[in-house]
Parts: structure tokens; sequence; C-alpha cells
């Protein structure tokens, strides 16, 4: 009981901040300090230069030895690639609205694995989950990103070619980013401090902005009307998704802090950039806000229970 209780403890210390930020971004609307168009212009922001700063930074600082998991990389790659065909094809028969199957599909499958995630695994094994972590994420993030920018254009628009697609992937600033981050890794390029520290301070202004323009587009009506399609991300994202990945992960031979990393990256919460990314591409970005709260929410739940159950059977 006091193991389950330390777990539910540190899940509460993870997320309740990230509950406080949504509040403070619903109270904040409501009150006229914050507006659609604040929304709109603070999410380009996010998503053309705090996102990219963020995942730059995060990948070369945190690039420690990641060589020695390369097998844990190309697992989270194929098993992810897996879980995003699966899901493609669930909604396509659950989702009606077709506009709407690509925010579903990317709230279910992509995690808020550099932030939450990330805290996650240093709360569970300290700086040892650095190299287990940046692995993973290392290849995991570009697929993400690569496949969110065509789920959403495929729902949107049925018309839409493959070399278009291709082009707003190749423009993606936030593929551009781990792109120019993977490059200076394997340079070895030493940034000046003064850029370091700039880079810093847009990686880390970030989530707080994401999640305030996030809580600000939220509309309680809009939730009660998008239920049902938020309800099928969350069970995705909380419960197929992390549940296969793990399971999977343990068939292959993944045990100790490589599974246990594995399942804390997988089952956090739907990321923030997804409600930035939908914003940005004219998606639904209402319904992809309210994924994010309901995961967020249930992560605290899940994610427990998880950890307690892979610990009870020894397995990390």
């Amino acid at each position: 009981m006091g193991d389950f209780l330390s777990v539910v403890e540190f899940s509460i210390s993870i997320t309740a901040p990230i509950f406080l930020v949504l509040i403070v971004g619903v109270i904040l609307e409501r009150v006229g300090m914050i507006n659609d168009n604040f929304v709109s212009v603070a999410s380009k922001v996010v998503f053309n230069v705090a996102m990219p700063a963020l995942i730059f930074i995060s990948i070369t600082q945190n690039n420690t030895d990641p060589d020695g998991h390369v097998g844990l990389m190309v697992y989270g790659i194929i098993a992810t690639f897996i879980s995003y065909l699966f899901l493609e094809l669930v909604a396509a028969k659950v989702i009606r609205n077709k506009s709407d199957r690509g925010i579903v599909v990317q709230g279910a499958f992509r995690s808020n694995m550099a932030i939450i995630g990330l805290a996650y695994a240093m709360n569970a094994y300290g700086d040892e989950a650095l190299a287990v972590a940046s692995a993973y994420l290392g290849g995991v993030m570009v697929l993400y990103n690569v496949l969110s920018v065509i789920t959403i254009n495929r729902s949107m628009s049925a018309n839409k070619s493959i070399r278009d697609s291709l082009i707003s992937i190749a423009k993606n600033p936030l593929i551009l980013a781990i792109v120019a981050a993977f490059l200076a890794n394997q340079l070895n390029v030493q940034l000046p401090e003064i850029v370091t520290q700039a880079g810093n301070y847009f990686a880390r202004m970030t989530l707080p902005l994401a999640l305030l323009c996030a809580g600000a587009s939220l509309r309680f009506q809009a939730l009660k009307q998008d239920l049902m399609p938020s309800l099928y991300a969350t069970i995705g994202k909380l419960a197929l998704v992390p549940v296969a990945l793990t399971l999977g992960g343990y068939l292959v031979g993944f045990r100790g802090i490589e599974l246990g990393v594995l399942f804390l990256l997988s089952s956090s919460p739907s990321a923030s950039a997804g409600y930035i990314m939908a914003r940005a591409m004219n998606g639904n970005a209402v319904l992809a806000a309210n994924i994010i709260v309901l995961t967020t929410l249930l992560s605290l739940l899940s994610t427990s229970i998880g950890v307690t159950l892979l610990r009870s059977l020894q397995l990390i």
C-alpha cells in the first residue's frame, strides 16, 4: 500500500501543475485577459519557435550515450508505426466526422514524452533514465511528427496529394528542429553558452504557453459535444497503446529500466504539441485540447496502476 501511495504522490506532483496552468488559461479567457487572437498568435509562436527550441535543446542536451539502447529505439519506431496503422483503421470505423479522425488518431498515439514522459522516467530512475529515454525520444519523436502531419492532412482533405503531404512534413518546424539536433550531435557542435541559454528560455516557455492556449480554447459545452471522440482517443492513449507497447517490449526481451522507461513514456498523456499542430493546420483544435485535458487527468490513475502492476511483477 505504501508503494502505491508513493507512486500516486509522484504522479500528482508531475500532473498537478499542468492542470493548474490549464485552469489559469480557462480563467484568463473567461475574464477577458486572453482572447482568440492571442491564442492564434501564441500558438504560431509555440509551433514555429518555442516547440522547435524545446525539441532541439532536449535532444542535444540529453544525448547521453544513446547507442547502448538503439534496440529500444528501433522497437519504439516499429511499435509506434503499427499502433498508428491500427488506430487509423479503428478511427475509420468509429469516428463519423472524417475531419476529426486525424485529431483522434494523433491524440491516441502521440505521447507528451519530452516533457511529462521524461519527468516520469527521471523520477523513477534518476539521471540513469536519460540514456534510455533520449535514445527512444530521438527516433520516436521524428515518427510522431511525421505521422501527425500525415493523419491530419489525410483526414482534412481526401484529395490532398502525397507530394503536398511530404512538402508539409519537410517544412514542419518540429521536423526541422529534430534534424538540426541530430546533425549537431553527429558533428559534435558546441553552441555558445549565450545561444544555449536563449534556447532554454524559449524551451521553458513552451509548455505553459501551450497549456494556456489549450485552456483558453477549452469549451465545456464542446467537451460534451465531442465527448465520444475524446473518449475514444483517451482509451487509445492511456490503455491500448501503453499496454500494447509494454507487452510487446516484454515479449521481445526488455526488462528493468528499459521496460520501465518504455511504459512511462508511452503512458504519458497526449502531447500538447497536438493542440498547437491542430490549430496551426486548421483542424479541430477544441477536440485536440479536450483530448489533452482528459488524458492528462486520467493518466494520473492509469500510470499509477501500470507502475504498481509492473513493480509487483518485478518487471521494472
